[in-house]
């Protein structure tokens, strides 16, 4: 999609961001492996159509690794993912970073297509951990996508 302009988010991005993962979440915070972020307080890139968002990445660096937090696409099947996808790349290699990891659930079948399909490999599965993030955040739902019990993450990795 070459009318779409990625780039990355900058401070005064932060309470429209806020609105967004509101929107997109359900929750200005999200939950992953036992930690609560605030998406809107993190870098990431954002994709533009026509003046609106379209899709959103957040991100955080910690050592040689560089995590995916959020990834929001509202135009699917468009290429904005995968645009985000290659931002967030190219800023974790700038960054010095060995290894891009995500965490999903285990009802998002749809992720974990997109994820392996752009290079991500599943590295494992952490059974009850979604169980456990409903003591951090009690509005994750029970049930997932086509009413698959929402009980586990599993995490991907890309080796850069």
């Amino acid at each position: 999609m070459s009318d779409v302009e990625i780039r990355p988010l900058a401070a005064a991005d932060r309470a429209w961001v806020a609105q967004f993962i509101v929107e997109q979440w359900g929750d200005a915070m999200v939950v992953a492996h036992g930690r609560v972020y605030y998406p809107a307080e993190l870098p990431g890139f954002a994709a533009f159509a026509d003046g609106r968002c379209v899709g959103l990445l957040s991100y955080e660096l910690a050592g040689d690794a560089c995590e995916i937090v959020t990834l929001d696409s509202l135009l699917e099947g468009r290429g904005i993912g995968s645009r985000l996808i290659a931002a967030v790349l190219a800023a974790a290699r700038a960054a010095g970073c060995a290894r891009l990891w995500l965490i999903t659930t285990n009802d998002n079948m749809r992720a974990l297509h997109f994820y392996q399909k752009r290079g991500f490999a599943l590295v494992a599965v952490h059974r009850g951990a979604v169980d456990r993030a409903r003591a951090l955040k009690p509005a994750i739902p029970t049930l997932g996508f086509g009413g698959i019990p929402l009980h586990d993450e599993i995490e991907l990795e890309r080796w850069l």
